[in-house]
Order: structure tokens, then C-alpha cells, then sequence
């Protein structure tokens, strides 16, 4: 994939979520069909850190329960680095287990960046993200 189209609530969303949670690490998912989201999830990080996410297995599980009854696809992985880095980090490249878009959320200046990217046989690359 190389754009990923989500509106600008979607972004507001994912900003409020992870400003709230901050300093630790936030996560969710974010489905939809093709290459535009529909529905944000917010889903608990188990590991309480302001380094890493877990997400909590129930949560998850709702969600993806959800995603298939509606015929929709996962299309992006979203999560903060509330310390930076604006990109992706070494264990989020170790750990990417979806075929999907991983957002990071991370500040810039007195706000939260967010920038999409491919993660696939140990390296990444960057997706743009359409918002409308």
C-alpha cells in the first residue's frame, strides 16, 4: 500500500487517544476497504510503558470479531512514541506480525505528528496518509 486515506477525525481521534494516554505508549487499529479506514479502535496497551505497546488480547479479538462481521479489512496498526522517535524503531520492525500500515504518533513541536509505514522482511518504508 502506498497511501492510506483516514479523515481528519479519524487523526483527531488517534491525537486524543494517544495525548491522553501519554507519557506512555498508546495503541488501536484502524479498518476500512482498499486503502480508506472507516473505524478507528482504541485498544488498551497491557504493557503500561512509555516504550512499548501490547495490545490486550480481548480488545483485539473484539475488534478483528468486529471487522469481519461488517466485511471490512484491518488496514493499519496505530500506536505512540511518546518520546520520539517520529519513525518506525527497531522493535516495532521486530514485532510487525500484520501485512498492514503502522502509524506512529509522536510530537512535533507543541502537537502530535503522524506518519505511515510498510513494514516487510525487516525493513519499512514510508506510506502516505490522505487525510480528507
Amino acid at each position: 500500500m502506498k497511501t492510506l486515506t483516514l479523515t481528519q477525525d479519524h487523526l483527531q481521534q488517534m491525537v486524543a487517544h494517544v495525548n491522553g494516554l501519554a507519557p506512555q505508549e498508546a495503541c488501536g487499529l484502524l479498518a476500512g476497504r482498499g486503502n480508506i479506514a472507516q473505524r478507528i479502535f482504541f485498544i488498551s496497551n497491557e504493557a503500561q510503558s512509555p516504550t512499548r505497546y501490547q495490545m490486550n488480547p480481548i480488545e483485539q479479538l473484539r475488534a478483528f470479531e468486529w471487522i469481519d462481521d461488517h466485511q471490512l479489512e484491518l488496514l493499519a496498526i496505530f500506536h505512540s512514541h511518546p518520546q520520539g522517535p517520529q519513525t518506525v524503531s527497531p522493535t516495532d520492525i521486530a514485532q510487525a506480525a500484520y501485512r498492514v500500515v503502522y502509524i506512529v504518533l509522536s510530537p512535533v513541536n507543541e502537537s502530535w505528528g503522524a506518519r505511515g509505514f510498510w513494514i516487510e522482511n525487516e525493513t519499512y518504508r514510508e506510506v502516505k496518509l490522505n487525510i480528507v
